[in-house]
């Protein structure tokens, strides 16, 4: 072979490289939510026997494999790689911030996240807890405190007493806190300006409203700054709130009924992390439900129905 196919042969070697490199994270993220957990491992072996460093990158593609293991509960796999993932993150904030790149804080909160769930799901619920509160603790102000929080709220909050509403600012008409709402049963509906899902579940708030605000449901809709409006151009916090009350509202109108406060104090306490977030109130002010994602219209009627009947 000569130097220049040699060369040629590396050349094409290395981009193949480089592409699986690319492709490992999008890949064993489908394996995951597939649930499909021999495929999302096989694909990190794979890689890791052709580059084995640890990088945020591997390290985020292995959390991913947790992830998926706990989809399928399976949870001794879940364990085995969420652990990994955990001290392998541990091991790189040695030598460095865990916010100066994406993808170690996404690796080491699903990690978290996971271990969470698997001491849930054994039965352990008082020590996931604990761990989590932990972690929680240790990583205030970092860009997972609310991820961390999510968790925590999801295995401690419904049945407890909701946290207040803050309304330091909104978006139209002043809205009133939950303790003003007492007496009412009150969806609060968490969104972001930037969030598809956010719009699509709106049809589904509307057509609540309009079925049972005569029976005394009130729905709220929180929101928060992000640094930046549309077509991703940053901004100051003046500037986005005159976007969402101007071009914003003009094209996806927060309904009239929908009180707006804007917070991220609410974002960090709700553990809002994923968007939309939805929690449900019964009219004594208790958490009847604490949901990370959409739901459908059928299952939300289903949820608030029961809460209707007039307070004994």
């Amino acid at each position: 072979m000569t130097n220049h196919c040699r060369l040629t042969a590396a050349l094409a070697w290395a981009l193949v490289a480089c592409g699986q490199t690319a492709g490992l994270l999008p890949a064993v993220r489908k394996a995951a939510w597939a649930k499909d957990v021999a495929t999302a491992e096989r694909l990190v072996a794979e890689h890791r026997a052709q580059k084995p460093e640890l990088t945020p990158q591997l390290l985020e593609a292995i959390s991913w494999v947790g992830r998926g293991a706990s989809f399928a509960k399976q949870w001794d796999t879940a364990e085995k790689y969420a652990r990994e993932t955990y001290q392998g993150s541990a091991a790189l904030l040695k030598s460095r911030r865990l916010d100066a790149e994406p993808s170690l804080p996404l690796a080491l909160g699903a990690a978290i996240e996971v271990l969470g769930a698997v001491g849930d799901a054994r039965g352990e619920r008082g020590e996931a807890v604990t761990f989590l509160r932990a972690e929680h603790a240790r990583f205030k102000g970092s860009s997972i405190e609310t991820r961390i929080q999510k968790n925590i709220n999801l295995l401690t909050l419904e049945g407890k007493p909701a946290p207040e509403i803050a309304a330091p600012e909104w978006i139209a008409d002043n809205p009133k806190g939950l303790a003003d709402l007492k007496g009412k049963v009150v969806l609060a509906f968490f969104w972001a300006h930037w969030c598809g899902d956010c719009k699509r579940q709106m049809p589904d708030l509307v057509k609540l409203h309009d079925t049972y605000a005569g029976r005394g449901l009130v729905i709220l809709g929180p929101t928060q700054l992000y640094g930046y409006i549309s077509r991703g151009a940053d901004a100051t916090p003046a500037q986005e709130m005159a976007y969402l009350r101007g071009d914003y509202q003009a094209r996806h109108p927060v309904p009239s009924w929908m009180a707006a406060p804007v917070s991220g104090e609410n974002f960090l306490k709700f553990g809002v992390s994923t968007t939309p977030t939805l929690l449900l109130v019964d009219r004594k002010g208790i958490v009847r439900l604490y949901h990370p994602g959409t739901l459908s219209y059928q299952d939300l009627a289903a949820r608030v129905e029961p809460l209707l009947a007039p307070a004994s």
